[in-house]
């Protein structure tokens, strides 16, 4: 029955198609640029980045374009290039050069800043990975929007749950990076915001080696708990680890029985393998069967912004340029993206808007924000910098 239901819906779509006025086709062109920074390798092997890391993405947010686009005229055609630090600005200035108006960054926050300089007003830039706080503030761009979560909205999400739990006394470890400095003084920032209490603060120095070796797990198991000894009571242990050095091993090794959340154990994202509702079983599994993969947070944010370009498209026609970029940033603009409410930009940072999963190993556990918090404008916007808050000046 169901295979009957599709061909009737495809027969009235067919139907339909051919009894409007032909139209002549108006082709989006848009880039994928991912900058591969070297850097150690993760301490799971099944965390080592795939070759295809967001190109998968965008094909599949591609072809979703295409699937509607296709009906009204519009094709769309997306490059993916994997370039390095020394080679990203000749990259972007290619696509410039070529016309290409719709660039995804997958880079990090110094990296993003410099291209989307480069870019200027020939083109809007989407920022698929950079979480940091300060794109979204003090470096903001008018030609820079951020699929990816911020720092805050990652920690904001973990924080409203935290209370929700009664777990209000934290014990923050963060690294010794600039990027895990930045990701803890968001959770810094979301403990005074949601009535927590940060009780004690430690940072653990990299101090580089070997990170999957024969005796790895031996020193982890005697030199952690001794890192985490002597600690003020505390409900649970906030992990600020954006390098990804020390949180993975951080459950059933600290010194306290308690849990661990933040960048390990209890963990926001923007994506997770096993989310299911409002509909993302059939992302997923479309995904899986175009990567061989589960899609990851980058794959994701790289599909929303494809996505979103697809959705202006759709809503304005003709193929403007500044019409699309002026559609994304109104109030007209939603986006569905499996999180079982309409994503939208907010106009004072470019952030998108949009709920942030709580996954625990297989699961996901909870999604933020939490129902108990609440916003005069919009719920999502209780996750991030709100708008009187904001030191972006676009």
């Amino acid at each position: 029955m169901r295979d009957i239901h599709r061909l009737a819906v495809a027969s009235v779509v067919l139907c339909l198609a051919a009894a409007l006025p032909a139209r002549a086709e108006v082709e989006y062109r848009a880039a994928v640029l991912r900058v591969d920074a070297p850097g150690p390798a993760p301490i799971s092997r099944l965390d080592l980045v795939p070759e295809d890391l967001g190109f998968a993405g965008a094909e599949l947010g591609t072809a979703d374009n295409a699937t509607t686009g296709g009906f009204m005229g519009q094709s769309f055609t997306t490059e993916t290039i994997a370039a390095t630090p020394e080679s990203a600005e000749a990259e972007i200035s290619r696509l410039l050069d070529e016309g290409v108006p719709y660039i995804v960054l997958l880079a990090d926050a110094p990296m993003t800043l410099r291209l989307a300089d480069l870019a200027g007003d020939r083109a809007l830039v989407f920022n698929a990975m950079a979480p940091e706080d300060s794109l979204r503030g003090a470096d903001c761009r008018a030609n820079l929007l951020h699929v990816a979560p911020s720092d805050s909205m990652i920690a904001d999400a973990l924080a409203q749950y935290l209370v929700w739990k009664k777990w209000t006394d934290w014990f923050l470890i963060e690294g010794s990076h600039p990027q895990d400095q930045a990701l803890a003084a968001a959770y810094r920032r979301a403990a005074e915001k949601f009535g927590a209490r940060i009780v004690e603060e430690r940072v653990y120095e990299d101090t580089g080696g070997a990170r999957r070796t024969d005796s790895g797990h031996v020193q982890v198991q005697k030199q952690m708990p001794v890192f985490t000894q002597r600690a003020r009571d505390h409900h649970v242990v906030v992990a600020a680890d954006r390098a990804g050095v020390f949180a993975d091993w951080l459950p059933y090794h600290t010194w306290d029985a308690r849990p661990v959340a933040g960048s390990s154990g209890l963990v926001p994202e923007s994506w997770h393998p096993a989310h299911e509702a409002w509909g993302a079983t059939q992302f997923q599994t479309r995904f899986e069967r175009l990567a061989n993969r589960p899609a990851r947070d980058e794959d994701y944010q790289v599909w929303m912004a494809l996505r979103a370009i697809g959705e202006a498209a759709t809503r304005t026609q003709g193929g403007d340029f500044a019409a699309i970029r002026d559609f994304i940033l109104s109030g007209d603009f939603d986006l569905a993206a499996f999180k079982g409410q309409s994503l939208s930009f907010r106009d004072w940072d470019g952030q998108l808007r949009q709920p942030v999963l709580l996954s625990a190993g297989n699961v996901v556990a909870s999604v933020s924000p939490q129902e108990e918090f609440l916003h005069q404008v919009s719920q999502l916007d209780t996750l991030g910098i709100d708008q009187g808050e904001t030191e972006c000046e676009r």
